[in-house]
């Protein structure tokens, strides 16, 4: 019997583990529980690629070697497998993975994604390679939207492959922009992935996310400009577009407004509110067509005043009226006798009483202040009294720092060019954006919005975009019993898996420290005295390797807490170790022969699509992450400059 060449590679895999760890056991004196705790991992690893579930394969080796390792004490064996349970079951972050897996299904099946691809791919039709770019681009909005890989290859196989293919694009080009795109969920927030991190590391959600935006925008920028280059390189390769393939149809009642779909859209809609050869169009139809097209001047500009008031108001601080104690509250200066604590006036008020042959007061005459106390009752010059009619005004207004004015030019030379080049035909694509693109981006831009800027916790603004999910599925008017009872029931699959992965992690990981095998390996990395930088490349490097045979969320839960304790020693922050992690555990989508992205492709793919061109296709996306990785650590700015303005 023929064996398949990705099952000869997991069996040469899980025989390189096994030979290891017989290895290391038998080349030292004495065998002690952290040796037990290196083997306790590779055969974790072993079961998993053999096809065992992950969260019970890590819980079941758990108790096994925590039971050895408290001598076969079943009751403390069971104590800790409670307590690591109810430790990660009272984790509130994990509140918001089946929120926005919930939103991602409703939103997957309000299909949306047939009219954004089609608009995309029209509004991109003069760039080079303006398919595959349309489907970059889509991949990475959906992506953003769902964050469900699998869902994405998916509905892009069937929508946008044979779509590339008919146009004559290469294989391997169609299938590796579509399976890199699919994966740009797993580091574009709302990630599933950055929240399993950030409760395994201990780092905010808010800043992983804040931290993976311009990282998720870069990965993707690199993955469509190499795009185009092989457009302009191989032209054979992604053919552009017929004009039949790029024509637009315009509504009846616009035929009437214009003689080509090419004409300026402005003027001619201006005109035809006098034009007497247009009696036939409705007043109404021409006002709505103009509604729309000064609808994106309005909103730059309704951006731009808000955006500068925000980013040049100061808030006023309070000033304080601070008066030494027991000083007059008037602005005069005190008088040398009433300084200090003082008796009640005599006459008016309270008196002591009279009490015959019994304690009383002593004359004031006979016990006098000492002239030390008189000088330190007065009141020093640092605790005078601070008036708050004489105290200099805190100044109001600041300078719009230079990233605003950047981004003002930015979307101000979009918007221009919006308007200088508005035919009929582009106004059209741009009302068919406006009711696919758009919903999405305001849904995507309230969730991540209202996160980063710290108006809702992550679980509460996954819940406000579980509810808009729903909504917007309803709007589309997709929102049906079936629709909506699939969904709940995929978000209850989906979060179990997750949740059980976190159980299994903590017993897995409670065991592997109780054994000692966590202190084993951070002796062996500290004795090899590596600098920060042989650390991350010896680290990343080993993310690579385990993305080929197993999925991001085992390498998270696993092999994440061994890292973690490491970082100290070489000063590495979480948050950018958890940056590069994130870039890094795309390859388990994309490297063969165990490849997720590839299957969920190729099962929807035409017959003459084989796996070895998917994989041929998704090679060259690799190395493209890799370009990105390194960018992002030369460059940390890229993903800590965001997290350091909103939370400095």
């Amino acid at each position: 019997m023929k064996i398949r060449k990705e099952l000869w590679f997991g069996l040469t895999f899980m025989a390189l583990v096994i030979i290891g760890a017989a290895t290391l056991l038998l080349s030292v004196e004495k065998i002690t529980n952290g040796h037990l705790g290196l083997l306790m991992l590779s055969l974790v690893v072993t079961a998993i690629m053999l096809g065992f579930p992950t969260a019970f394969t890590l819980m079941g080796m758990g108790m096994i070697f925590t039971w050895l390792a408290y001598n076969r004490d079943t009751t403390k064996t069971l104590d800790l497998m409670v307590q690591a349970a109810f430790k990660t079951m009272a984790s509130d972050v994990l509140i918001a993975i089946p929120l926005f897996v919930f939103m991602g299904y409703l939103v997957e099946r309000a299909n949306l994604i047939e009219k954004l691809f089609k608009s995309l791919h029209l509004a991109m039709a003069r760039i080079p390679g303006s398919l595959a770019v349309a489907t970059l681009v889509t991949c990475a909005i959906f992506a953003t939207a769902t964050g469900i890989v699998g869902a994405v290859v998916t509905l892009m196989g069937l929508l946008a492959l044979p779509a590339m293919l008919r146009a004559g694009y290469s294989v391997p080009l169609a299938a590796g922009a579509i399976t890199a795109g699919g994966c740009l969920g797993i580091l574009i927030p709302p990630s599933v992935l950055l929240i399993v991190y950030g409760a395994t590391a201990g780092v905010s959600v808010v800043q992983l996310y804040a931290g993976a935006f311009f990282p998720g925008l870069m990965l993707t920028g690199l993955y469509i400009l190499y795009v185009i280059m092989v457009a302009k390189i191989k032209p054979q390769w992604a053919p552009p577009l017929s004009a039949a393939d790029r024509a637009v149809t315009l509504p009846p009642l616009t035929q009437q407004l214009t003689t080509g779909t090419d004409k300026y859209a402005l003027t001619g809609l201006f005109g035809a509110l006098k034009g007497k050869r247009n009696a036939d169009v409705p007043l109404g139809h021409i006002l709505r067509q103009l509604a729309i097209v000064v609808l994106p001047g309005l909103l730059f500009l309704l951006v731009l005043v808000t955006s500068y008031r925000a980013v040049t108001t100061v808030n006023a601080e309070a000033v304080y009226d601070i008066q030494q104690i027991g000083a007059s509250s008037s602005s005069s200066a005190p008088s040398a006798d009433t300084g200090g604590l003082q008796e009640p006036p005599q006459e008016g008020g309270l008196k002591e009483p009279v009490a015959e042959g019994g304690l009383q007061e002593p004359p004031s005459g006979d016990v006098k202040e000492p002239p030390a106390a008189e000088a330190s009752v007065a009141a020093p010059p640092a605790l005078a009294t601070v008036s708050a009619d004489k105290a200099p005004a805190a100044a109001t207004t600041r300078d719009a720092p230079t990233w605003w004015w950047v981004c003002f030019a930015i979307f101000g030379a979009l918007v221009a060019l919006f308007y200088l080049f508005l035919s009929f035909a582009r106004l059209e694509i741009f009302k068919m954006l406006l009711t696919s693109f758009f919903p999405l981006m305001v849904l995507i831009i309230s969730v991540l919005g209202s996160i980063v800027m710290g108006l809702a916790t992550p679980t509460e603004a996954a819940a406000m975009g579980a509810l808009g999910g729903f909504l917007l599925a309803a709007a589309y008017k997709r929102l049906t019993l079936s629709v909506l009872q699939e969904s709940v029931f995929l978000t209850a699959k989906t979060s179990a898996m997750v949740c059980w992965l976190f159980v299994g992690s903590a017993i897995f990981s409670a065991a592997f420290a109780l054994l000692g095998g966590q202190e084993l390996v951070e002796t062996w990395v500290l004795s090899m005295n590596l600098s920060k930088t042989q650390f991350l490349v010896m680290s990343q490097a080993i993310i690579f390797i385990l993305g080929w045979p197993l999925e991001w969320t085992e390498i998270i839960v696993i092999f994440m807490p061994i890292f973690i304790p490491l970082l100290d020693n070489f000063g590495v922050d979480p948050l950018f170790f958890g940056l590069l992690v994130a870039l890094n555990l795309q390859t388990a989508f994309l490297s063969p022969p165990v490849a997720m992205a590839a299957f969920y492709l190729k099962g929807v793919a035409p017959k003459h699509v084989t796996l070895n061109q998917i994989f041929a296709g998704m090679l060259p996306f690799m190395g493209i992450q890799i370009l990105a990785i390194f960018l992002l650590y030369q460059f940390p700015a890229i993903g800590l400059w965001l997290p350091q303005l909103l939370y400095k």
